[in-house]
């Protein structure tokens, strides 16, 4: 080859690098624009929803190891007019579940008890022979068939009863309300067994085996669960709009049920923690991968909600179009709570609101297109 075609050829080959580089920055240029338009739809869409003076919402998108949006919009205590951001706490109510999930996971991983045990083993005092066939998986995926037959006649019991008095009317219980496997219903207290189960599989108090064996080693060290005076650090009111005086007033603790069980709905934490604990089931540094999967992974498929199905503590949404997205919803008092993952794409992202009289799913379902059209959603990251 000559000098001359060998200079050829590279200036060729040089081309060729120009144009790929060019490509390449103009790809990324254009990926940043869509991510600084989607930032900004996200931020108009609370904007809206939530004004300034009123009760409000902590909102956070985590994007693979990056938090790409941290932001609160309105009031946390409307009495103390502080304002919401990423460290006030909310009751996070039922997204409590995967917590309690987690744990007893973690004590089947550690042969303490099996998923398989069935709920007369851990409940002798259960008089009925159906505990016999129903299990902790049955538990975990709402499909035990135990009806929630609390007693709500005694005000001051729905208000301040704990997990243990709230289940305790299943010690008499004398039918289900399907065979257990074969249906779903959502249910509290099937959770709150596990408040129990916990204490008895590991030898330590609830609190104190949460604190050292999940909350602790996932670097959330102020989550911790509601007690009738006990302090907890930024805490938010819940509130509920009273449409005839036009004014807020306080909705938790008091003035709505069963704030003090915990195992099913009790914990209080921020969206900066919860990020912690996102962080530290992506490095399983509680339950394996495979439990995670499989707590991940559809049980049973639930007829009210399309394309939804429950797995353990998580629901399961397979909506066309979307990857498989991993969530769960939280209602108690003025408390409406948003965690949804996408587990293949790296993306968690929460919205903590202390007022309940806003559309969540709608919320959702315009979050994910959101995340859809901005290309966040196309890609396998985590």
């Amino acid at each position: 080859m000559t000098n001359n075609c060998i200079y050829l050829y590279m200036k060729h080959i040089v081309l060729i690098f120009v144009i790929i580089l060019i490509s390449m920055q103009s790809c990324s240029s254009d990926q940043t624009n869509k991510d600084r338009i989607a930032l900004n739809r996200i931020d108009s869409l609370f904007t809206a929803l939530y004004p300034a003076d009123e009760p409000g919402v902590a909102v956070l998108v985590l994007k693979n190891d990056s938090i790409i949006f941290d932001k609160g919009y309105g009031l946390a205590d409307m009495e103390k007019q502080a304002h919401i951001d990423g460290n006030t706490f909310f009751n996070i109510a039922s997204v409590s579940k995967q917590f309690s999930g987690v744990a007893l996971m973690m004590l089947a991983e550690e042969g303490k008890l099996s998923l398989d045990d069935n709920v007369k083993k851990w409940f002798p005092e259960f008089k009925a022979d159906f505990f016999n066939k129903i299990t902790l998986r049955h538990l975990l995926s709402h499909t035990s068939g135990i009806p929630d037959s609390r007693d709500r006649s005694d005000r001051n019991f729905v208000l301040t009863s704990t997990d243990i008095e709230s289940y305790s009317y299943m010690q008499n219980l004398d039918s289900l309300n399907f065979e257990p496997g074969t249906s779903y219903e959502y249910m509290n207290p099937t959770f709150q067994l596990m408040y129990t189960i916990i204490e008895k599989a590991s030898g330590e108090l609830f609190d104190t085996f949460m604190r050292k064996r999940v909350f602790d080693p996932c670097g959330m060290a102020e989550a911790t669960y509601f007690e009738a005076g006990k302090n907890i650090p930024r805490m938010a009111h819940g509130y509920l709009y009273d449409s005839l005086t036009h004014k807020y007033n306080e909705f938790d603790y008091g003035e709505e049920s069963f704030f003090a069980t915990k195992a099913d709905g009790g914990l209080y934490t921020s969206t900066h923690e919860f990020v912690q604990w996102e962080r530290g089931l992506r490095d399983n540094r509680l339950i394996s991968e495979k439990m995670r999967q499989s707590a991940h992974s559809p049980k049973i498929s639930i007829k009210e909600m399309p394309y939804t199905s429950y797995g353990y503590g998580w629901f399961i949404e397979e909506k066309p179009g979307y990857p498989v997205k991993v969530f769960h919803t939280g209602d108690n008092g003025g408390f409406q709570i948003y965690a949804g993952r996408y587990p293949e794409n790296g993306i968690l992202y929460l919205f903590f609101s202390n007022r309940n009289d806003r559309d969540r799913e709608s919320t959702a379902t315009k979050l994910d297109e959101i995340f859809s059209e901005a290309g966040w959603l196309n890609s396998v990251s985590d």
